[in-house]
């Protein structure tokens, strides 16, 4: 159980924490080659789409012969699409570099995949708690990544920085050893009561599960958005750089103390509850911040508010998930549920840069992700977290 967890944890560290720096890259790349900012935009839509698509038979390879081989892959590809991002000369090129590739290594070296493991290798009792620390263990990667690309920018430019973080990408590879599996050695695949497809009927049947994926979708589209644009949108009311990277660090700072004390808590509490109570303040935080007086003091009070809640919406999401299903094919729902989550992250980043290219404000946005907010609070609330009844049926190998 500590090997996966340190392993895991340290592998979402890496991943995530790259991944959460992209804002940081949106203004200098645009001006550097002459794009728009919904080009930008457009490229990390395709690749939160591409990442909850991916997600999805990362999933069923991982559930069907172990999480090693597609963190393995992963990493290759997570390398070699930061390099593209850095050489491409075409909206195209960047697009499939900064979409495809990228989106594909992220659905195989962060939650989907990672949770997978840990819901097979930690008891019930825990596995929440579990969950909570290696959902933490992304927020501190954003909170360690996000001021070093920062400063990777600043000291060697925006190229030069990806071909760093590029090599940097490689080192998932050695830790994805940590979390090889004894019950998928030499591609023995174990017996289960369900074939994968079976439990993929199961899930879309169950209304609570589309409840779930409805939250997550919002989940998606607010800290997406806020990720992406919240750097250029601090700077177009004339607050310097520096305030958006320790803004986006202090998200990432304090979203080791939600995701964790998130984990804890839905050990013990409803967890439609504490998904109802994430999503209700977030749309108050939002709010807020918008009526506020914009000053460097305000965004640091939003940032680290929005922390709190940033993924906190994962391990109780996930684990409710595992509660409902179990965690024989935990990864295949949880891609799919993470699929809806990447429907919204899409939406939030490429509207954030079509609605401003188009209005020179972020306004409309903001408005939605407040609405969508108080949707998701809705939503959850009707949630069954009780272990589903199923029909005794012949064990089966994980089989499509």
């Amino acid at each position: 159980m500590t090997q996966v967890l340190i392993c895991g944890a340290a592998i979402v560290t890496l991943s995530m924490g790259i991944r959460h720096g992209f804002g940081l890259w949106l203004q200098p790349i645009s001006q550097s080659q002459g794009w728009s900012r919904e080009t930008f935009s457009f490229a990390l839509a395709i690749q939160n789409l591409v990442w909850g698509f991916a997600g999805i038979f990362a999933g069923m390879v991982a559930d069907r012969f172990g999480a090693f081989r597609v963190i393995i892959a992963g990493g290759v590809l997570y390398a070699l699409g930061l390099a593209g991002m850095a050489l491409a000369s075409t909206p195209l090129m960047f697009a499939i570099a900064t979409g495809v590739l990228i989106g594909v290594s992220l659905a195989g070296t962060t939650y989907a995949v990672i949770y997978g493991v840990i819901g097979r290798n930690v008891a019930a009792d825990k596995r929440s708690v579990a969950m909570g620390i290696a959902a933490a263990a992304g927020s501190f990667g954003q909170f360690l990544m996000v001021p070093t690309e920062g400063l990777l920018i600043s000291s060697f430019g925006w190229q030069q920085a990806l071909i760093i973080l590029s090599l940097a990408a490689l080192l998932i590879i050695p830790l994805a050893w940590g979390l090889r599996e004894p019950g998928f050695h030499g591609g023995s695949v174990p017996m289960r009561e369900q074939t994968i497809r079976q439990a993929l009927v199961e899930a879309f049947r169950y209304p609570s599960f589309q409840m779930l994926m409805a939250g997550y979708f919002v989940c998606g589209f607010q800290v997406v958005f806020i990720g992406v644009h919240m750097p250029s949108y601090l700077k177009d009311k004339g607050l310097s750089p520096q305030v958006a990277s320790y803004a986006l660090a202090l998200i990432g700072l304090f979203n080791v103390f939600g995701t964790y004390a998130a984990g804890v808590l839905a050990q013990k509490l409803a967890k439609r509850k504490i998904l109802a109570f994430i999503y209700l303040s977030r749309a108050a935080a939002i709010s807020v911040f918008l009526l506020a007086p914009l000053t460097p003091t305000s965004v640091y009070i939003f940032s680290s508010v929005m922390g709190l809640l940033w993924l906190s919406t994962v391990p109780v999401t996930t684990s409710a998930v595992a509660q409902i299903f179990g965690v024989a094919h935990l990864s295949m729902p949880g891609g799919f549920v993470f699929f809806s989550h990447q429907i919204g992250s899409f939406l939030g980043v490429w509207l954030g840069g079509v609605l401003y290219d188009r209005t020179g404000s972020y306004d409309i946005v903001w408005m939605i992700a407040i609405a969508l907010g108080v949707f998701a609070a809705l939503i959850n609330l009707p949630v069954k977290e009780s272990p589903i009844t199923r029909a005794a049926r012949p064990l089966a190998p994980a089989t499509a």
